[in-house]
C-alpha cells in the first residue's frame, strides 16, 4: 500500500473499557497492514495484548510518529493535541466520548475509513492554539497552551471579579463579571458556545472574547484578529485568588494585580479527516440542526 505514513501512534482514554477494546483492534489492524505501531504507555500498559516494546511516552510518540490516532472524547484529543502540536504529526480521532466535535471515526467499523486515510485519501487542516502567560510585576510566572480556550475566572463558583482588557496594548473595556472566555475557532463550539459566544469556522484567523455573566446589559462577545495580543489586567480590588484554565485541563494561578497575556501560539495542530468530512455536517449532527421544524 502506498501511504504517507510509516509509524503510527495510538493514544487512548485511560481506564475506559470501550477505549481499550478499540485500541486493541487498532493495534492488531495496523500491525496486520505492516505499520510500525507505538502506543502511549499510560493506556498501553493496561492492555495485555500490546507488546511492552511498543509502549512509549506521549512526547516521544509525537517525535517518532507520522500519524497519531486518539481514541476517546474531545477532552482526550485536547490533552494530546497540546503536546502533539509541537511536532509535525498528523492527528485523527476515534470517538469514544460524548459530542466528539474533534473525533471523526466511529469505533464501530472504523477500518474502511481509516484504510482510505492511510492510502492518502484525507482532508488536512491546521488549527492554531493559544499561548497563555501570567505576569506578576512584569515577570513571567507561568505559561501553558490551549486548543479550545483560555478562561479567566475566580476559584469560587459564581464569584464576581474585576479586570481590564487590552488588545495590542489598546484599552478595550473594563468589566465586573464571573470571568472571560478567550476562544479559538476550534473552541467556539465548546465552552464559548455554552456562554453565548459565536461559532467560528475553523479556517478563520480569529479569537472570540466572551464575557461570563457580566454585571451590565451592554457587554457582548467580541471577535478579534488572532494575530492580536489580548492582555487582561486584574484589578487590585479583587480579594480572592483567581485562575486561568486552559481547555479545563491546566490551571494557572493568578493574583490580584497580575496580567494575563493570551496570543496565538507559533505551533499548530495538524488535524486530518476522512474525505467525507464536512464541518457543517458535524454542526448539523452535534447541534441537532438537521431536525425538521414542523
Amino acid at each position: 500500500m502506498t501511504t504517507p505514513f510509516k509509524t503510527i501512534g495510538l493514544i487512548g482514554k485511560p481506564s475506559h473499557e470501550g477505549a481499550a477494546l478499540t485500541l486493541q483492534r487498532l493495534y492488531t489492524f495496523l500491525q496486520a497492514l505492516g505499520y510500525a505501531v507505538l502506543v502511549e504507555s499510560r493506556v498501553g500498559a493496561q492492555i495485555d495484548s500490546i507488546d511492552n516494546s511498543a509502549l512509549t511516552e506521549l512526547v516521544e510518540l509525537g517525535r517518532l510518529c507520522d500519524l497519531a490516532i486518539v481514541v476517546g472524547g474531545d477532552g482526550n484529543m485536547l490533552g494530546a493535541a497540546r503536546v502533539l502540536a509541537r511536532f509535525d504529526v498528523a492527528v485523527i480521532g476515534v470517538n469514544r466520548g460524548n459530542l466528539g466535535f474533534l473525533t471523526d471515526l466511529s469505533p464501530d467499523g472504523f477500518e474502511a475509513s481509516l484504510e482510505a486515510v492511510l492510502r492518502g485519501e484525507f482532508i488536512s487542516e491546521s488549527r492554531f492554539l493559544l499561548e497563555v502567560e501570567v505576569y506578576r510585576h512584569a515577570e513571567l510566572k507561568s505559561a501553558n497552551s490551549a486548543v479550545n480556550e483560555a478562561v479567566l475566572h475566580a476559584d469560587k463558583v459564581a464569584h464576581m471579579i474585576e479586570f481590564e482588557a487590552f488588545i495590542d496594548d489598546e484599552f478595550v473595556f473594563s468589566q465586573r463579571s464571573d470571568g472571560l472566555i478567550v476562544s479559538t475557532p476550534t473552541g467556539s463550539t465548546a465552552y464559548s458556545l455554552s456562554g453565548g459566544g459565536p461559532i467560528l469556522t475553523p479556517e478563520l484567523n480569529a479569537m472570540a472574547l466572551v464575557p461570563m455573566f457580566p454585571h451590565t446589559l451592554s457587554s457582548r462577545p467580541l471577535v478579534v484578529d488572532a494575530d492580536k495580543q489580548v492582555r487582561l489586567k486584574l484589578s487590585l480590588s479583587n480579594t480572592d485568588s483567581l485562575q486561568v484554565s486552559c481547555d479545563s485541563h491546566v490551571v494557572l494561578a493568578v493574583l490580584p494585580g497580575d496580567e494575563v497575556v493570551i496570543k496565538k501560539a507559533d505551533k499548530k495542530l495538524r488535524l486530518i479527516h476522512p474525505k467525507s468530512y464536512s464541518y457543517y455536517n458535524v454542526l448539523r449532527q452535534k447541534l441537532n440542526w438537521g431536525s425538521r421544524l414542523y
